[in-house]
C-alpha cells in the first residue's frame, strides 16, 4: 500500500508565522484519495477552509475564517479504506469515505467481517460520486456482463473503489477469474486506456472527474450507461447505492446523459476526537468564507451545502460527531 504522497495546507498563511512554533499549532491531516480523483481536491479546499495558521490575520480583517490555531492538511492516499482505518486507528484525524465503504468498515461486513470500524463518526455528508466505467471510443462493449473476459481496471488495492467495483461486477455474475484485474488509481488508468493497455476502468468520483476529463479531450472516451432493469438490481441488493445520472457534456464528447449509480462522500473523524474541536470545524466548514471557497475552487464542491449535509446520515448507522450535532442545531435553526 502506497503511503501518503501528496501535502496541501495554507502555505501562504503558513510562511508569514515563522516565529510560531509547532507548539502553538493544531494539525488536522485529511485523508483523501489518489492522482486524477476527486477526494484529493476537495480535501485540499476542505483542509484550506478549516486552517487559521497562527499568526494569521483576523477572519474580520480579510485573513483565515477557520479555526484559530489549526494547520489541516490534505494527504494523497488510497482513499475510503485506507483512510476509514486511519482515522479509527488515530493515523488520520479525519478522512473521505464512500458511505458505501463506510457502512461495510464500520459493521464489520463483507471484506472487513471481524474488523468493525466502531470509532468512526460523521461530520458531514458531502456530495454525490458517480460510479464511471470509462471505455474507448471504439469500444464495443455494450452492458457490464461484455466486461468478462477483458482488462478492467478496478482501482487500487485497498481502496473503496476496488470493494464497489467487485461488489458490482459480482451482482452481475462476474467473478475476478471471468476478467483480468488491474489495480491503478484514476490517472494511470485513464493512461492505459488511452494507450490501448485495458479495455475498460471503474471510477467511483464526483463528475467531472479529471484523469476522465483528460481522456476525454485526448484520446476520447465513452461511458457505459445502466439500463433501469440493471439498476433496480444493484439498488436491491446494496441499499446504500441509488440510482444517479451523469448530463449530457459533462466530458468532452459525451452529447448524451449516462445512467449509472452512486454514493456519498462523507467527511469522517473519530468519536474520541475533542467536541469542542469539531464543533469548531464544522462550524468554519460551512461559513461564508468557505462557501466562496468552494464555490470557485473545484465543481464537486460547489454542490457540497450545509442544507444537504446530513442527509442520508440517519440510514447509513454511522452516528453524527457529538461536535458536529452542537453544529447543526446551531447552524440548522438559522
Amino acid at each position: 500500500m502506497k503511503h501518503f504522497s501528496a501535502v496541501a495546507a495554507v502555505v501562504a498563511a503558513l510562511t508569514m508565522a515563522t516565529s510560531v512554533t509547532a507548539q502553538d499549532a493544531t494539525f488536522f491531516r485529511i485523508g483523501t484519495g489518489g492522482a486524477g480523483g476527486t477526494y484529493f481536491p476537495i480535501g485540499a479546499l476542505i483542509a484550506n477552509a478549516i486552517s487559521s495558521p497562527p499568526g494569521s490575520r483576523p477572519c474580520e480583517d480579510g485573513g483565515s475564517c477557520g479555526v484559530p490555531g489549526m494547520v489541516a492538511i490534505a494527504q494523497s492516499t488510497n482513499a475510503s479504506v485506507h483512510n476509514n482505518s486511519a482515522v479509527q486507528n488515530g493515523g488520520l484525524e479525519a478522512g473521505l469515505s464512500g458511505s458505501s465503504t463506510l457502512y461495510e468498515q464500520y459493521n464489520g461486513l463483507g471484506d472487513f467481517e471481524g474488523q468493525a470500524a466502531k470509532d468512526l463518526r460523521v461530520i458531514a455528508n458531502l456530495f454525490p460520486e458517480e460510479a464511471q466505467i470509462a471505455l474507448p471510443l471504439d469500444s464495443e462493449i455494450d452492458d457490464i456482463t461484455d466486461l468478462k473476459g477483458k482488462r478492467v481496471s478496478i482501482g487500487e488495492a485497498g481502496s473503496g473503489l476496488q470493494v464497489s467495483a467487485l461488489q458490482i461486477l459480482g451482482e452481475f455474475g462476474i467473478s475476478r477469474d471471468d476478467f483480468t484485474p488491474v489495480e491503478l488509481n484514476n490517472a494511470q488508468a485513464a493512461e492505459r486506456l488511452a494507450d490501448g493497455q485495458i479495455d475498460a476502468y471503474f471510477a467511483l468520483a464526483g463528475s467531472p472527474t479529471a484523469a476522465i476529463v483528460q481522456l476525454a479531450s485526448t484520446s476520447g472516451m465513452k461511458l457505459l450507461s445502466f439500463t433501469d432493469e440493471e439498476l433496480a438490481k444493484i439498488e436491491k441488493a446494496f441499499p446504500y447505492y441509488a440510482k444517479t445520472t451523469i448530463a449530457a457534456n459533462t466530458y468532452e464528447g459525451q452529447d448524451q446523459p449516462v445512467n449509472t449509480f452512486g454514493v456519498s462522500t462523507i467527511l469522517v473523524v473519530n468519536a474520541n476526537a475533542s467536541e469542542d474541536l469539531i464543533y469548531n470545524i464544522t462550524k468554519a466548514l460551512w461559513n461564508d468564507s468557505s462557501r466562496k471557497l468552494f464555490d470557485a475552487g473545484h465543481p464537486k464542491a460547489a454542490t457540497m451545502r450545509l442544507e444537504t449535509a446530513l442527509n442520508g446520515v440517519d440510514n447509513l448507522g454511522v452516528p453524527l460527531h457529538p461536535g458536529a450535532k452542537r453544529a447543526y442545531d446551531e447552524l440548522l435553526a438559522k
